[in-house]
């Protein structure tokens, strides 16, 4: 995927923050609830269980303190659209470093516990506009942690599949972003203004290449939820069954967008 050219839109740092303590806080609560057999139960994320789902989504957030023990690159060469797209170049590194974590952190309460609490540190301590080396390249803290939304939704939500019953909320200004970030990722890896996909109430995106609409009803139009919007984003669920379940609706001969998903796998 080229480097993304299309402008991201802005965030506030102030609620991306809130968003990511918030989530954090609703992965915790959930994780407390969790008995050994929970624990041990499988993911949908291959031969990963349930502890090291948990261990992971607290990695999502270390990986903050990781960037922030390096040194500061000169200037930003990444803009936040960039890394969806290079999510899936370290997934053997990431593999291996989850399951460490989980087997080296029996007690998951107060692994998650320091998580936070040194998050929390770091972030009263470094400004938004410092510079982090990531694997999208060099980015801004405040955009970085935008990304983390993603991790945190997409993982609760892996959580919620696993564990029947479980529950876990989404707070709903990091799911705003998550939806946002990803539906921005679909205009940058298919450029044009033939079709309309809305994931109300969060994102509306033009994309795909053909004759741009200008006024009245879209001829070409995808709506869908926003949670069924980040599984198709990340390949959790597929375009056909998202059809098939009624879940996406598709209309106009530009509406099929199943060939460009997932944008993250």
């Amino acid at each position: 995927m080229p480097p993304a050219t299309k402008r991201a839109r802005s965030y506030d740092p102030d609620r991306t923050r809130a968003a990511v303590f918030a989530q954090f806080l609703n992965v915790r609560e959930a994780v407390r609830r969790l008995g050994p057999e929970q624990l041990a139960r499988t993911t949908r994320l291959g031969e990963w269980t349930v502890r090291d789902l948990v261990a992971h989504i607290g990695m999502a957030l270390t990986a903050i303190r990781r960037a922030l023990d390096l040194p500061e690159p000169p200037k930003a060469d990444a803009v936040l659209l960039d890394w969806p797209f290079a999510t899936s170049a370290n997934s053997a590194a990431i593999d291996e470093f989850t399951r460490h974590l989980a087997a080296g952190h029996p007690d998951l309460d107060a692994y998650l516990a320091d998580v936070e609490q040194t998050l929390r540190a770091l972030l009263d301590e470094h400004p938004g506009t410092r510079i982090l080396r990531t694997s999208a390249g060099s980015m801004s803290l405040d955009d970085y942690l935008v990304t983390r939304t993603v991790e945190l939704v997409v993982h609760t939500d892996d959580l919620n599949a696993a564990v029947p019953g479980l529950e876990a909320p989404y707070d709903r200004q990091a799911l705003a972003a998550a939806t946002r970030l990803l539906a921005d990722a679909l205009a940058v890896k298919a450029p044009g203004g033939s079709t309309e996909v809305r994931v109300p109430p969060y994102a509306v995106v033009q994309c795909v290449e053909g004759p741009r609409h200008t006024r009245g009803t879209p001829p070409n139009v995808v709506e869908t939820d926003p949670l069924t919007w980040i599984r198709l984003a990340t390949g959790r669920l597929s375009w056909k069954d998202a059809l098939e379940e009624a879940k996406v609706s598709a209309s106009g001969e530009r509406a099929d967008i199943g060939g460009l998903l997932p944008l993250m796998a």
